[in-house]
């Protein structure tokens, strides 16, 4: 059974809210990328590209952490740590369009992030974060 978000975090899983994802290398060391993210069914989803690092970590160790401040409230945050349950390539594309509406109030993100181009012939992926433990402060 996963961990409960408290419903005083809920705002900060349900966005726009950057976060920084966290992934284990090789040599035990953390490496951390800024993420946009949605929280959904008791998953924590995060959109990326096969090949990148935290892709590649990802296969050697699904243990993962995510960490969201409050943009307004430095002192309020949700820290998350869970580990990657699935990687999904079906309805990927789908989703980051749907995290840059959230996030940026634009439909597409091919043609706003990335250009249009660049979508024939990419492929994109979801991690489905299974939540073990959840760390807040503030409220």
């Amino acid at each position: 059974m996963s961990a409960v978000i408290p419903e005083s975090h809920m705002d900060l899983v349900n966005g726009p809210v950057y976060a920084t994802f966290n992934t284990h290398m090789s040599d035990g060391s953390i490496q951390s990328t800024l993420v946009w993210f949605n929280y959904e069914d008791g998953y924590i989803w995060v959109n990326s590209k096969p090949g990148r690092v935290k892709y590649r970590n990802i296969q050697d160790n699904p243990n993962v952490s995510l960490l969201a401040v409050d943009t307004t409230n430095p002192w309020k945050y949700i820290s998350i740590r869970g580990r990657v349950e699935d990687i999904v390539e079906e309805g990927a594309f789908e989703h980051i369009d749907a995290l840059t509406q959230l996030y940026l109030g634009q439909p597409h993100y091919y043609g706003v992030i990335e250009p249009v181009e660049a979508k024939e012939g990419a492929v994109r992926c979801m991690y489905k974060i299974a939540i073990d433990k959840v760390m807040t402060m503030g409220e």
